[in-house]
């Protein structure tokens, strides 16, 4: 029955089944039919809002692909459509500039199977002498294997007490691997672990064996796509001190989604998506603007 006592009509049963008014403050929102309160709203876009809707994720993502940005999407909205993202995506600067760097064949290779968190992981530089920060020119990637969460730290040098002084501070934080493995080679790996070592006599890992060729062209494209995305971060910000933008780029590829395990590498790693204060709850963002202190929230 509707409020005025008429019987619902079968188009209306429908829209009912599909929809529901949610009131956020002062103002009502349309959202997906949930099957109870306690559901995360799922919000649809006007047509004024999908842009900027698509800009959000696009830029959360690094300027990432078309599925990344709808699994960003998909979180909070409903409507926004895969030709929609493609149109974005066709009309964005920075990535047709990415779009203009030579591909590499792509290989299928067996993934080196990892069973637990940190048991095996991979350390690897990225040149970046061509485009110095003050005395940063290399960057280190830390990855751990199983849920492929990175860590990505500015250096001066490629010497290997640098790169174990970074890992020092990882291993404090997440705990150490079994197996650590390099496709900079196995003496460096080995010269890593000798100062690794010495700066703290308990630690006790190995390196991991030579990986195949092919293996190491994968890997050359995920380094790779990690320098797509801080060339990124640059342009969007006017600047060019990729040494803070790798904080970001962390970010944003930890959050993102990725195919090969189904999640976000955050989530895999702690069971959640990772939290960026009110912008991530289920509150519109015109709502979410009018907050400034905790008596706000409770209003």
């Amino acid at each position: 029955m509707m409020e005025n006592g008429s019987r619902k009509t079968p188009r209306q049963y429908k829209l009912f089944s599909k929809y529901e008014i949610l009131r956020c403050g002062h103002m009502d929102k349309l959202i997906k039919k949930r099957k109870s309160p306690a559901e995360t709203p799922i919000y649809y876009v006007t047509i004024e809002d999908t842009f900027d809707v698509i800009r959000t994720a696009h830029l959360a993502t690094g300027h990432g692909g078309r599925d990344r940005v709808l699994k960003e999407i998909e979180q909070k909205f409903a409507n926004v459509h895969r030709e929609s993202v493609d149109i974005f995506k066709s009309l964005c600067k920075v990535c047709q500039e990415r779009t203009k760097r030579q591909k590499t064949k792509v290989v299928v290779v067996r993934p080196i199977p990892s069973s637990d968190f940190s048991s095996r992981c991979q350390v690897d530089l990225i040149d970046f002498q061509s485009m110095g920060d003050g005395q940063d020119k290399w960057i280190m990637v830390y990855q751990d294997h199983l849920t492929k969460f990175v860590v990505l730290r500015p250096l001066t040098s490629k010497r290997a007490c640098e790169v174990a002084v970074q890992l020092m501070d990882i291993f404090a934080l997440l705990g150490a691997p079994v197996i650590l493995q390099s496709d900079n080679g196995s003496e460096f790996t080995a010269a890593i672990i000798t100062e690794l070592r010495d700066l703290w006599p308990e630690l006790k890992l190995v390196h991991g064996k030579p990986r195949h060729p092919q293996s190491q062209g994968s890997v050359e494209r995920a380094n790779g796509d990690i320098k797509d995305m801080l060339i990124a971060w640059m342009a969007d910000n006017s600047t060019t001190r990729w040494s803070v933008g790798l904080r970001f780029v962390q970010f944003m590829n930890n959050r993102s989604y990725s195919a090969a395990i189904k999640r976000s590498p955050y989530q895999a790693l702690f069971g959640c998506q990772p939290r960026l204060g009110l912008s991530s709850t289920s509150l519109p963002k015109e709502l979410i603007d009018e907050f400034h202190t905790e008596d706000d929230l409770r209003d």
